[in-house]
């Protein structure tokens, strides 16, 4: 049964591929470009989820758990990780996609997030991970402290994220100069044209819906997830362990695989090999990202996008100190640079990144 992670991996490492979701580009943009169309995009993403795992719940079938809040490790994590993911290139989505792309940069980032989450939960750090961890407030559900259905909390964020969306979508639309399409019909679709955010954040909407039944099939009583697994990968890689080769790694093989094929398949697919300094940022971003997510319980999928969706404290506290923490990196590697002028919202925060750096940064 676990051969579904590996199967959903890859058709959401196709979707983050060809509808270019760039999380820390999300967030970065707010700062950067003052633009909320990505935000909403990812917003989306939660409302639809939020959706789904509640109407799960309410069948009956599936039963997530919620914990004490760890108050401190959620605020240290969430901004370690949000600045970590502008100096890394990409959150932890957007680094496996961009490595099944080629970039070596986000191949840089990728190893040492894994293997830094693998200290924290398992190896050299995880005391001070457990530690930090274990100072804990009794909150756990939004709507349990207010005392109302979860329904209450759904419908409010539908409508918001549904005003949101119109908001953007009833402006002006650009006007792109595209090449003559190479392709028609279902490939020109898939393959060459260019996805809306708000269409692919359906896409993915859906997609983390589905994880959660068949995760739950395979006894992981949880929805899509990045460091645990990343973290599972690298122990079940060194100590060659079994029991670490559950749905959740065969998700993030999934991922690698799913952007390789749409990068191969689209023609984006490139070996691209970072200068010294992005090199050397990648590696440190990528050692944060994973310091950050294991002490936050969670990365940019795991907190912001799945707990959110739940209406955790865990969920809203670390996506909140997150985007407080891609704030303060882009300020000091994007904002008042010359790089900054050229980033245009939407673009991967890896693009952005290889930018700032050619800039002077």
């Amino acid at each position: 049964m676990i051969i579904t992670g590996l199967l959903l991996g890859a058709v959401l490492g196709f979707v983050l591929q060809r509808g270019r979701f760039c999380v820390t580009g999300a967030f970065r943009d707010v700062f950067v470009t003052r633009n909320t169309r990505w935000l909403t995009a990812f917003l989306i993403v939660v409302a639809v989820q939020s959706v789904g795992i509640f109407a799960l719940v309410g069948l009956g079938a599936i039963h997530p758990v919620t914990k004490d809040l760890p108050i401190l490790a959620v605020i240290l994590g969430g901004f370690v990780f949000g600045f970590a993911i502008v100096m890394a290139g990409g959150c932890a989505t957007g680094t496996y996609y961009r490595a099944g792309e080629g970039l070596v940069g986000s191949w840089l980032a990728l190893i040492t997030y894994a293997g830094a989450s693998a200290m924290m939960k398992t190896g050299l750090l995880k005391g001070f991970n457990d530690g930090v961890r274990s100072v804990t407030v009794p909150l756990r559900s939004i709507y349990e402290t207010l005392g109302v259905s979860p329904w209450v909390l759904v419908t409010v964020l539908v409508a918001a994220v549904g005003m949101a969306a119109h908001h953007h979508l009833s402006k002006p639309k650009r006007v792109v100069a595209t090449l003559p399409p190479r392709r028609t019909g279902l490939a020109h679709l898939l393959l060459e044209k260019p996805w809306h955010p708000f269409a692919t954040a359906l896409v993915i909407g859906a997609i983390a819906i589905a994880a959660w039944p068949l995760s739950t099939a395979t006894g992981r009583n949880d929805g899509l997830g990045i460091t645990t697994p990343s973290s599972n990968l690298v122990n079940l890689l060194v100590t060659g362990e079994a029991t670490y080769l559950d749905w959740g790694t065969m998700l993030v093989l999934g991922l690698l695989l799913g952007s390789f094929i749409a990068a191969k398949a689209s023609g984006e697919f490139r070996v691209r090999v970072p200068s010294a300094q992005i090199a050397v940022r990648s590696v440190t971003g990528g050692v944060l990202m994973g310091v950050g997510a294991s002490l936050a319980g969670g990365c940019t999928i795991g907190n912001a996008m799945v707990q959110t969706a739940q209406f955790t404290y865990q969920g809203w506290l670390a996506f909140a100190f997150m985007l407080l923490g891609t704030g303060a990196a882009a300020k000091v590697f994007i904002i008042g640079h010359r790089g900054a002028e050229q980033v245009r919202p939407g673009t991967s925060a890896a693009e952005t990144s290889q930018t700032t750096v050619t800039a002077g940064v």
